[in-house]
């Protein structure tokens, strides 16, 4: 019935090959006991663990029932070794967290007997063991003895073909042993009996048939069988397949073992369920924390009048010239010409010295500071590391910005006056180190919240790109403003920006600017202060305009009607930057800004500031009329959103908790599955397949998952109780916090779909054991 063909089997460790088994080929009766006998590597293991189907040989073939098992397939080793194989091990290989009778059935288990049958058959073989009585205890509350016992009836449970037995007497005393081998001799009278063992007289007292071993080859053989013509054969296997509920009975049970650690690790997995579910159930009360938000985060945003504004409202997207004089759907065959919608919109603003008072006027209770942005072009040289020097041509809207000016009030008259402290920058920076000074030119640097600014603003301040520079050596760091008459050459008619860098950085006619100072926005104002960059000082423009404003270009462009610059002549559109006012400007000769930043001190004087600003375009025509942007009351508008966007960023950071809990499931699983290597052998033998292994232990983070959900929901509901009566206190708002039912089941079925993808991998790592191997770990 089992036959051996010219078997081989090799094993490869780096270089060293070692052959196992050397072309083996024998043939085994229906009921015979067999005993192989071995030194240690002769090799009878091996042969044992081809038989059971354990391990696959190398060339050869085994034959079971006249059927070949060259063309098996790994789903039908699984069955051969569930339907045909029973083993008896050395070391009992009993699942430690399942009951004897547990132990027993989990063969016919896998087989998809009903659980009737199984429990019947389970307990005629207990009874035929001797063990009916124990049938319900754990494998550790049995001695070494009746351990075996149900090893034996767990081999016998799937009534199989054959029994192999690896040592079965080993770990047992004299008196134990007999009666195992009886019980052994006993099932050889209907069933092949296959028994590896190194005690000879063991062998010569029970075994009615003896093999010997040596260096992977069969030395001798007491009673071989006469070889006989084979038939083909129908034998057929029954496929295994473990339920899932019999996978979750095995994790359950298992983790009812280490009931502190899972109740630990499901509390730890579910922080972030916690607090999602905590946000969810408040979000009814946000509305509230948006407000002060608003009125805490919003006072500092600034009013903005620009050269452009644009005006958002609906008229402005539907108003075009020709509109209103046109019939819809008309019959008429022409075409008209539609204004440019965006020109509907931009509205262009006439900043000037009238303004420019008007603003300077302003009730400077209401403000915290004021920033002026020229379009005046800085001319500036910096000296790279490497000794070279580098110019820095750049408009300054688009590049290096002003610091905002700081105030106070005059209590003799209404005027602004820059100061040295810096409130509006304090209460939106941090100053990291040096300090800032209104008074005199210079240059501050302000970082992001990784203390980052972009490589362009390094290279441009003459370090090398990428680099890492420490702050004493920005602080360090000299930047040369050159003023008009240094930077430009007269040739002919035109005036052209010299290159002689060396010679315009040592020129007397500069300005030197240092870094005075490194800033970074506060944590709590990072809406208003996220980005980096280079800002100077009010004083530093103050200064070029002083010096540029009577230089020969500016003398020279005030005299001429084309541009000195080009040889171009002028556009006429007041809107062209090919002006003779914004060439001026350019140059340094106009003062007037083309942009002006209005902080109020704080969201109730915002009020005052916009109605003062709105008095200005009191009885003004359209044109005339300059318009602002109020940045903070553009966000006031969305509020649902910004509500929406804080609880999606909130539950973004409570979900960073649920990754690392998806981590340390994959973690805690990985420990399981080291834990668990033993039984991963045990159900190998026993025929689970590769997928059944994997259903085993994604059922334990299952399990571990359901708790984790159901335990964060609970907690969470508990917590709304004293968060209610918080914003209650604080609000006046009562039963804000409210979880919605589909909510909590959302956030359960997230708990278990982020445990499984946390044990998935570690998972398949079991599943891809070797079963040999796995039997060997203790």
């Amino acid at each position: 019935m089992l036959k051996l063909k010219h078997i081989k089997k090799s094993y490869k460790t780096g270089d060293f090959q070692q052959h196992a088994l050397k072309d083996v080929s024998l043939s085994f009766r229906k009921n015979e006991f067999v005993a192989i006998l071995g030194q240690s590597g002769s090799g009878k293991t091996t042969m044992l663990n081809i038989i059971g189907g354990l391990d696959q040989y190398d060339s050869g073939d085994l034959v079971i029932n006249s059927k070949s098992t060259k063309n098996f397939k790994q789903k039908d080793w699984d069955a051969y070794r569930n339907n045909c194989v029973g083993f008896i091990f050395q070391s009992y290989n009993l699942i430690t967290h399942i009951s004897v009778l547990s132990n027993i059935e989990m063969g016919m288990t896998l087989s998809g007997i009903d659980s009737k049958t199984r429990r019947k058959k389970a307990m005629e073989v207990l009874h035929k063991v001797g063990l009916k009585d124990h049938a319900h205890k754990k494998p550790n509350q049995l001695s070494g003895g009746q351990m075996q016992r149900v090893a034996i009836a767990r081999a016998l449970a799937n009534d199989p073909d054959v029994i192999l037995a690896d040592e079965p007497t080993g770990a047992l005393d004299s008196d134990t042993s007999v009666q195992i081998m009886d019980l052994i001799t006993e099932i050889a009278k209907d069933k092949l009996v296959i028994m590896v063992t190194h005690n000879p007289e063991l062998a010569n007292d029970y075994a009615n048939r003896i093999i010997e071993l040596k260096d992977g080859l069969v030395t001798s053989d007491s009673h071989p069988v006469q070889e006989d013509s084979e038939k083909p054969s129908t034998f057929s296997i029954r496929k295994t397949a473990m339920s899932y509920l019999t996978a979750l009975a095995l994790s359950f049970n298992n983790i009812k073992t280490k009931k502190g650690r899972t109740l630990l690790t499901s509390f730890a997995s579910s922080i972030g369920i916690i607090g999602i579910a905590l946000i969810l159930a408040l979000s009814n009360g946000f509305q509230v924390e948006i407000d002060n938000f608003e009125k805490d985060s919003l006072s500092n945003m600034p009013i903005q009048v620009a050269s452009q504004a644009m005006q958002m409202d609906a008229a402005s997207f539907s108003n075009t010239s020709k509109t209103n004089d046109l019939k819809k759907y008309t019959s008429e065959k022409s075409v008209y010409a539609q204004d440019d919608v965006m020109d509907s919109m931009i509205h262009q603003n006439k900043i000037d010295e009238d303004y420019i008072d008007y603003i300077k006027k302003m009730d400077t209770d209401l403000l915290s500071g004021i920033s002026y942005q020229n379009t005046t072009q800085l001319n500036m040289i910096t000296k790279q590391q490497n000794g070279i020097y580098q110019p820095i041509v750049f408009d300054i809207q688009s590049a290096w910005m002003q610091l905002p000016t700081q105030f106070k009030s005059d209590a003799n008259q209404s005027v602004l006056t820059a100061k040295k402290e810096t409130g509006i920058i304090d209460s939106l920076y941090d100053t990291l180190v040096g300090e800032i000074d209104m008074n005199q030119p210079g240059l501050v640097i302000q970082v992001d919240a990784y203390n980052q600014v972009s490589s362009t603003t390094l290279k441009q301040l003459g370090f090398e790109e990428n680099e890492h520079v420490t702050f004493d050596e920005l602080l360090h760091k000299e930047v040369k403003v050159i003023l008009n008459d240094s930077w430009y050459n007269e040739i002919g008619q035109y005036y052209m920006p010299g290159s002689n860098y060396e010679q315009m950085y040592n020129s007397k006619q500069t300005i030197t600017l240092k870094v005075q100072a490194i800033m970074r926005g506060k944590k709590d104002k990072e809406l208003i202060t996220s980005g980096s960059g280079v800002l100077y000082t009010p004083s530093l423009i103050q200064e070029v305009m002083s010096s540029n404003s009577s230089s020969a270009i500016v003398r020279a462009q005030q005299a001429s009607e084309t541009n000195v610059l080009t040889g171009q002549p002028f556009d006429k559109d007041p809107t062209s930057q090919n002006t003779k006012e914004a060439t001026l400007a350019y140059l340094g000769a106009d003062a007037i800004p083309n942009s002006i930043m209005i902080y109020p001190k704080d969201f109730e004087s915002k009020d005052d500031v916009i109605a003062y600003l709105d008095a200005y375009n009191v009885d003004k025509a359209t044109d005339d009329q300059v318009l602002y942007t109020d940045f903070a009351a553009m966000l006031s508008s969305l509020s649902g959103e910004i509500m929406s966007a804080i609880t999606i960023v909130l539950i973004a950071f409570s979900a960073i908790s649920l990754i690392v809990s998806c981590i340390m499931i994959g973690i805690i699983t990985y420990i399981s599955v080291l834990e668990r290597t033993k039984e991963i052998g045990i159900l190998r033998a026993l025929g689970a397949r590769k997928k059944d292994i994997t259903r085993v232990f994604n059922a334990e983070t299952f399990i571990i998952g359901l708790c984790s959900g159901l335990l964060g929901i609970g907690i969470a509901q508990l917590l709304t109780i004293p968060a209610n009566i918080v914003i209650e206190n604080v609000s006046g708002l009562a039963n804000v916090a409210k979880l919605n039912p589909i909510h909590a089941l959302i956030l359960v079925c997230i708990s278990l779909i982020l445990t499984l993808l946390g044990g998935c991998i570690p998972a398949e790592m079991a599943a891809k054991k070797d079963p040999v191997e796995a039997l060997r770990s203790e």
